[in-house]
């Protein structure tokens, strides 16, 4: 009952962080459509702007509880500066292109920022373990867990429920949605959809590099980062069905699950059973578990 418990935090946890991960990736196909590699470059720039300035932050002597609010300025200031540059100086010029074709415009800008990343930071890694230790542990099933895991954690909640809130209770979200649904019909009755699909690929930007600042302290945050991410962010949204918020919460569920069981009990096959459940899935959901519906014309 002990491992099975702490088979269940596991999950928890890493679900938690796959969603957090993930969320940014939904959000900017299901309003623009488009595959969005470069969240793995925000998600590697959030980790590297936390870690250097938190670290900066901390080798000046300034209070260590409030390097959990330099992590969240970090992601902030990071996605402000390089978002708006790639929305409005690249992205914006290719919307009427194949969708192929802007998923291989993102991938090279991945690549491109890839490096971008090396000549600012180098190849040296980065640590700044601090935050992570400060806030102690907790036991359950007689194992220990930090308790900043549970930060990991409520950051998914008011990421996931925060965004659920903004679509279906504010003005702003339900003009989203019709842009969503319509961007055709949207334009005409009036709304800038070019201003919405800035603010929604910065928003999704920022919560790739939130994931990352928060996934800082864990880490040691190396070249490479966001190869990870991106292919384990693709995993969860294409299980859970691309564009679709509780598919997202729902695919980070089945993964952080599965692969909680397969660490305990089969370690051996852990890095091979995620991609066996994304198999599974689309041999029977082809457009994942829950798709949106896609309309027809005639």
């Amino acid at each position: 009952m002990d491992q099975l418990l702490s088979v269940a935090v596991d999950g928890i946890i890493y679900s938690a962080w796959l969603f957090t991960a993930a969320l940014g990736l939904t959000l900017i196909y299901g309003v623009m459509k488009i595959v969005n590699v470069t969240h793995g470059s925000f998600y590697a720039l959030g980790a590297y702007a936390a870690a250097s300035i938190t670290g900066a932050w901390l080798a000046h002597g300034y209070p260590p509880m409030l390097s959990y609010v330099v992590l969240l300025v970090s992601a902030v200031v990071v996605t402000l500066v390089v978002a708006p540059l790639i929305e409005r100086g690249i992205l914006r010029f290719m919307y009427a292109k194949d969708e192929v074709v802007i998923l291989l415009i993102t991938y090279a800008l991945f690549l491109i920022l890839e490096d971008v990343i090396k000549l600012v930071w180098g190849v040296n890694p980065y640590f700044v373990a601090e935050p992570y230790a400060l806030l102690g542990s907790f036991s359950v099933g007689g194992l220990a867990y930090p308790t900043y895991n549970l930060i990991l954690v409520a950051l998914a909640l008011v990421a996931g429920l925060g965004l659920m809130w903004l679509l279906h209770s504010t003005r702003v979200g339900k003009l989203l949605v019709a842009v969503i649904h319509d961007p055709e019909v949207s334009r005409a009755m009036g709304i800038n959809v070019h201003r919405y699909y800035l603010t929604t690929f910065t928003f999704g930007s920022l919560l790739a590099a939130l994931a990352g600042a928060f996934t800082a302290p864990t880490v040691s945050v190396v070249p490479g980062l966001g190869v990870e991410i991106i292919v384990l962010s693709f995993a969860v949204v294409v299980i859970g069905g691309l564009g679709s918020l509780p598919g997202a919460a729902l695919g980070a569920v089945i993964v952080g699950v599965v692969r909680s069981f397969s660490v305990h009990y089969m370690p051996q096959v852990e890095l091979f059973v995620i991609y066996f459940v994304m198999a599974m899935v689309l041999a029977f959901r082809p457009r994942g578990l829950f798709s949106l519906a896609e309309p027809r014309k005639i």
